[in-house]
């Protein structure tokens, strides 16, 4: 059953936000590659043979690139940018257990290998679900990722203020219910501001739960990230929206538990941001990573 997505907001200018997610996808590389267990991981690469340094961005739970949206055109002025879409997730092929962070990542790892020469070494960031993939990367490969970047990292067992339940949503759903919906879970979760939900945000909300198949929230609440920290030796920065709706008001408990682990440990707060804080305080995101990147 296709979705409707007649009742999602128009950008500014008239355009759809399709057309808007495909005008960005549209200056990149799309780069389809193996990753070891019969499927195939989708790439976008921004700047290609530019020969600047090389930065991945790993999207959250349900998510897809899209979730980089803002940042893929303004960090391509620094940096060969790789966006892929995680395995089970967007337009990439399901790991073997979509309920298991292993099978994810070894997934990945193939495709990196594929992708990149294994000479290259690289940025790394990931937000929320892409965070615990990152750790776990790091683990099998830690010569190649200079620094790994965690924005909003899940995964972690540390306190979490409880919130209203997420709603799924479903192809059948009118228009309009589906548009409240999607609103509804990316103020709930996502954003601080429910102000900045525009169109974009819930095409994507609608666009990428509704095919979502990997499981992240499973491997979140199994606390996979902090499993495995103990074994990263990459160099770990964190950046964090102030009002991030999985740590807020607990956000000294992961300071603490990465310091405990990498003294040096700098967490970065971006102010009036939510979890959501690439897409909702781009600017300043994208300035902070590049600061944190060029140290």
């Amino acid at each position: 059953m296709s979705l409707d997505y007649s009742a999602v907001p128009r950008l500014p200018d008239g355009r759809t936000a399709l057309e808007h997610i495909e005008a960005v996808a549209a200056l990149s590389r799309a780069v389809r590659v193996p990753m070891g267990n019969g499927g195939t991981m989708m790439w976008r690469v921004w700047g290609v043979d530019s020969g600047k340094p090389i930065l991945l961005l790993f999207h959250g739970g349900s998510g897809s690139w899209v979730h980089w949206i803002r940042n893929v055109v303004p960090l391509s002025q620094h940096y060969t940018v790789y966006a892929p879409d995680m395995p089970g997730l967007g337009d990439s092929d399901p790991p073997d257990d979509v309920r298991d962070i292993w099978s994810v990542t070894k997934c990945v790892r193939t495709a990196v290998d594929v992708v990149l020469p294994k000479t290259h070494s690289f940025f790394l960031t990931g937000f929320s679900f892409g965070g615990m993939v990152s750790g776990h990367l790091s683990t099998l490969m830690p010569e190649r990722i200079k620094r790994i970047v965690l924005v909003g990292a899940g995964g972690l067992k540390a306190r979490r203020k409880p919130g209203p339940k997420l709603h799924k949503l479903l192809p059948e759903m009118p228009a309009e219910t589906l548009v409240n919906e999607a609103r509804r879970n990316l103020e709930i979760l996502m954003l601080h501001d429910p102000r900045n939900v525009d169109g974009v945000a819930i095409h994507m909300q609608i666009m990428n739960t509704t095919r979502a198949r990997t499981r992240s929230r499973d491997m979140g609440i199994a606390g996979a990230l902090s499993n495995v920290l103990p074994q990263v030796h990459t160099p770990l920065t964190g950046i964090w929206g102030e009002f991030d709706s999985t740590t807020y008001p607990y956000i000294q408990e992961r300071i603490d538990l990465f310091r405990a682990l990498q003294p040096d440990f700098q967490m970065n707060v971006v102010p009036g941001a939510g979890h959501w804080v690439a897409y909702e305080a781009a600017d300043a995101f994208n300035a902070k990573l590049i600061e944190v990147l060029s140290r």
